[in-house]
């Protein structure tokens, strides 16, 4: 690659590129961010309240599961250490991603660390494979459009959820699920690795299947991230 072309690339990773490639999350954001706010807002949270959980813990699953909790009146505790254990996968991705950001300062990495989501790590991953680099002022433009996205969808949600008694049956809830295939489809098809890809998701999946029978499908989802990524590892390595 020549100074130019390496030029090229940098401009395209701007700030504003970020955001151009998370609009793709943004439908799906949209979609399941509102019905988290309605699911919130019918467990008595107030619109402040609901506004500061989509900011502090960020996290859809984990939100759904507080809703639940706090809605049955369940102790602090219990759902403070019910949802670290459901957001552990975090701790893996902040981890994978950060190879990419080693020349920054631990602020700047804890930063973006603290904003990657399942679909901002999808797209940043998709993006790292066919680049083989990521730019720090991309993943801001990405993370950022993201997390101000999620936010104003809990708010929407809040406000004009009591119009809505059942999300489930407009298909909210399987818009998050529904965006990040699209992110791994995509991925995917930018690697051109079938057999590879294959296996490893057969193995993530026979190992979640496994571990779930004898734990809980947090820990099985963990433990089939860290299994199917080395076996991953070792047949890049080996082939």
């Amino acid at each position: 690659m020549n100074i130019s072309d390496n030029t090229f690339l940098r401009e395209e990773s701007s700030f504003l590129a970020g955001v151009k490639d998370c609009l793709p999350t943004v439908l799906g954001y949209l979609s399941i961010g509102f019905a988290a706010g309605v699911v919130e807002k019918t467990a008595g949270l107030s619109i402040v309240e609901i506004g500061l959980i989509s900011l502090l813990l960020y996290a859809g699953s984990g939100q759904f599961i507080a809703a639940a909790m706090i809605g049955a009146n369940s102790p602090t505790l219990a759902i403070i250490f019910t949802i670290f254990f459901i957001n552990l996968r975090h701790l893996l991705m902040s981890a994978a991603i950060s190879p990419y950001f080693r020349h920054l300062t631990p602020f700047k990495n804890i930063f973006i660390g603290s904003l990657l989501t399942d679909e901002t790590f999808g797209v940043a991953m998709n993006e790292a494979a066919s680049k083989k680099w990521l730019s720090e002022k991309w993943m801001y433009g990405l993370n950022i459009t993201a997390y101000l996205n999620w936010f104003i969808a809990n708010i929407a949600g809040a406000i004009f959820g009591e119009w809505i008694s059942n999300p489930e049956k407009f298909g909210l809830d399987f818009a998050l699920p529904g965006m990040f295939i699209g992110l791994l489809v995509l991925q995917l098809i930018s690697r051109r690795k079938w057999m590879k890809d294959v296996l490893v998701a057969l193995t993530a999946v026979a190992i979640v299947v496994g571990v779930s029978l004898v734990a809980s499908g947090s820990v099985g989802v963990i433990v089939a991230t860290i299994i199917a990524s080395s076996v991953g590892m070792v047949v890049e390595k080996w082939k």
